[in-house]
């Protein structure tokens, strides 16, 4: 939980520094960013699933 609530507070500052100098965001379309993070996460979590199948070690 804690590195949830400092993730959104780093995010929160950052987006809010970018506004501050009209900047732009630094993020994908909201849609597709997500998505993006989405198969990310799922291509890593497969990755661990399928890796001792073939033998490869996984830290």
């Amino acid at each position: 939980m804690k590195e949830s609530l400092l993730a959104l507070l780093t995010g929160l500052l950052v987006g809010f520094l970018f506004a501050l100098f009209r900047l732009p965001i630094p993020a994908p379309p909201v849609f597709s960013g997500i998505i993006g993070i989405v198969g990310i996460y799922l291509g890593y979590r497969l990755f661990m699933i399928i890796s001792p199948l073939f033998g490869r070690a996984v830290e």
